[in-house]
């Protein structure tokens, strides 16, 4: 079986990030771990671009009917709620 290649990405940053990168002992390590994972926090709807296509704008519109975006008076953070009734189960 034939092991993969690693591929080699560059990219710029300003000098401000690029003085708190030299800080960094494995410098490539810790990148492909943010990287990693920024890529498990990508918005499933827009992947990551932060615009919506005409047709998932369609699709949000529609759920957004029954769904508002709430804060949370934890942490503070938004969150999707669902407005529409619950359904109970049945009685035995």
């Amino acid at each position: 079986m034939k092991k993969s290649k690693s591929e080699i990405i560059t990219f710029k940053v300003d000098p401000a990030l690029s003085e708190a990168l030299h800080e960094i002992p494995n410098r490539s390590e810790f990148i492909r771990a943010a990287v990693t994972a920024a890529l498990g926090a990508v918005c499933p709807l827009c992947q990551g671009t932060g615009i919506l296509t005409p047709h998932q704008k369609e699709h949000w519109e529609s759920f957004a009917r029954d769904h508002s975006i709430q804060k949370c008076r934890d942490c503070d953070e938004l969150y999707l709620n669902c407005s529409r009734p619950t359904k109970t189960a049945p009685p035995r």
